[in-house]
């Protein structure tokens, strides 16, 4: 069976906060009345691409999820995304199991998803520990993220490794916090960089998500590394075709 899709039989709603979903539900572009024309190349290869259809109905979507790094322990988890027929038998509602045990973090239910909500799922995450990490607001962070993709026009495209075989896929890179005007109340995480990594060739579209804080010194190991991959998946260096096929390694 392929260890990323498992076909499940339907299972009891989780019912969540209306405050975590609005507070998840912003990490969507968000600028009213726009046609989809007007959002960026990132946002609709993110958030507005049907990644789930073509999915059987009901199953479930298998991560593997990866923290490492300087300052703080490291772990390895795994994130699940159970998929269903949502009202009418359309596609689709989608419920996550984000991480495990007492790691596991509440996420609230997305009714009618067209994208797969594992993005926001995992960005609703990395906003809580950047809250976490710096007492900074959550809503600024998400405010920052979704700024900068709403200024990527373009993809890039790059070789994937998925259940050993090279696959083609598409990247998108941002550090929002570069240019952030408050940038000096959080230095330590400014440098951020997120890399969002998608693929046609995949059970729901969405091969991973990579954070990744540098240390102050080129020669020191990063902060904190998180990476989110679908199960069987490697994720390659940036540029295949100039660097040869490297798979990247948390350290």
């Amino acid at each position: 069976m392929n260890p990323v899709l498992t076909l499940s039989p339907p299972g009891r709603r989780q019912l969540c906060a209306a405050a975590l979903a609005g507070g998840l539900l912003g990490l969507q572009p968000g600028r009213l009345g726009a046609a989809p024309a007007d959002y960026s190349a990132a946002e609709r290869a993110l958030f507005m691409s049907p990644h789930l259809a073509g999915l059987p109905l009901p199953s479930t979507l298998h991560y593997a999820f990866r923290k490492a790094g300087s300052a703080e322990p490291g772990f390895e988890d795994q994130v699940n995304v159970l998929v269903s027929a949502g009202r009418g038998g359309a596609c689709c509602r989608a419920r996550a199991e984000f991480l495990s045990g007492s790691r596991r973090q509440a996420m609230p239910e997305v009714e009618a998803a067209q994208g797969n909500p594992v993005l926001m799922y995992f960005l609703e995450h990395d906003v809580r520990e950047m809250q976490r990490l710096t007492a900074g607001s959550a809503d600024h962070f998400r405010r920052r993220i979704r700024l900068a993709l709403a200024a990527v026009s373009t993809l890039v495209d790059l070789k994937l490794s998925y259940l050993g075989q090279a696959i083609g896929g598409q990247e998108v890179q941002v550090s929002p916090y570069l240019d952030d005007p408050n940038r000096p109340r959080f230095e330590r995480y400014a440098r951020k960089a997120y890399r969002f990594l998608l693929s046609d060739s995949i059970p729901g579209g969405v091969f991973g998500v990579r954070t990744r804080v540098d240390g102050p010194g080129q020669d020191l190991a990063p902060l904190i590394v998180e990476e989110l991959t679908i199960a069987g998946g490697q994720i390659l260096s940036p540029s295949p075709a100039a660097r040869g096929v490297q798979t990247s390694t948390l350290q």
